[in-house]
């Protein structure tokens, strides 16, 4: 009896170590998909575009004095200026993540304006606008000035004026510092990133090398594209670039500027008093050292030294 419990017992024990039947295959592993900034796309420019002709467009009204009347009485009768800017260019149009205000050059030329009606220059209310909706804020009367990063051409004259130029930029291209990439002709059917209805897009998608154009809402996006491999490079003003580059070692802005981009403020197209009177004030800014206190703190050290560029005026 003994020796049968034995028996028994050693079975038992060989059943409960036994397999518990073949294992279910686990899921197929594949690589994840990085997430895409909203509204990525295309080329969304038209193909004439950059032929659009309407004389000088860097000539703009001469200026008539600083006086509060017509645009600007209103504008002061409110209490604020209304700027449309970037909050996500560095250097240019960032909100510092410390204080949370908006800093940069583009900044400081729209205070200048507000101190200018006010004799306050925090007399002012930033509305932060993607590039693509620099026109629509201003036909729309939904702010009363655009600095950011605002190039001055023929296509957008017809729906907008704007100030004499306050800042000469070029677009150059920005790459992973282990990319061979030097100039545009070295990106052919590669993708490069660019924001909606900017100029640099439409030098993108027109260009012969044909790159592959990805067009984003901000250039921050780009940024982030760059970083996960998603796009091959970035190219736009070497001011935006010069700021990417500043908040990521790891890439670098190669190659000579490939175009002249002229900013300019944007101005509600009625709204020609505002343009003299902007004018006025830019005069004062290239004149007095504030352009170039300007310059020395955001851009001193990452790009080479500059003046003030000279108006031109019709």
């Amino acid at each position: 009896m003994k020796r049968l419990f034995g028996i028994l017992g050693v079975a038992l024990l060989a059943s409960a170590c036994g397999t518990a039947g073949t294992p279910v295959d686990p899921a197929p592993v594949t690589e994840a998909i990085r997430p895409q900034p909203a509204h990525v796309g295309g080329a969304d420019v038209k193909p004439d575009a950059a032929k659009a002709e309407c004389g000088d467009p860097l000539a703009s009204l001469a200026p008539q004095g600083k006086s509060i009347t017509g645009t600007m009485a209103k504008i002061k009768e409110r209490g604020h200026l209304i700027a449309g800017v970037d909050q996500t260019t560095f250097l240019f149009g960032f909100r510092n993540p410390t204080s949370g205000a908006l800093e940069g050059f583009d900044i400081d030329m729209a205070k200048q304006v507000a101190k200018a009606i006010f004799g306050d220059e925090n007399k002012i209310r930033f509305r932060a606008i993607p590039s693509k909706l620099r026109e629509d804020v201003l036909k729309e009367k939904q702010v009363d000035i655009v600095v950011r990063t605002y190039s001055i051409n023929c296509s957008r004259l017809k729906d907008v004026a704007f100030s004499s130029v306050y800042y000469k930029a070029g677009q150059k291209i920005l790459v992973d510092k282990s990319s061979r990439v030097k100039s545009l002709p070295d990106l052919a059917n590669k993708k490069v990133c660019a924001t909606k209805t900017s100029t640099s897009l439409t030098k993108i998608a027109t260009d012969p090398a044909k790159p592959v154009p990805v067009s984003v809402d901000n250039w921050s996006d780009c940024l982030v594209m760059l970083q996960q491999g998603q796009v091959d490079a970035v190219s736009t003003d070497d001011v935006i670039l010069a700021g990417m580059a500043a908040q990521d070692p790891t890439v670098q802005v190669v190659g000579e500027p490939f175009t002249t981009e002229n900013y300019g403020i944007g101005i509600p197209k009625e709204n020609e008093d505002m343009v003299r009177f902007v004018n006025a004030v830019l005069e004062d800014v290239r004149g007095n050292g504030v352009w170039k206190q300007s310059y020395t703190r955001w851009l001193g050290g990452r790009l080479p030294d500059a003046d003030p560029p000279q108006p031109t005026y019709k």
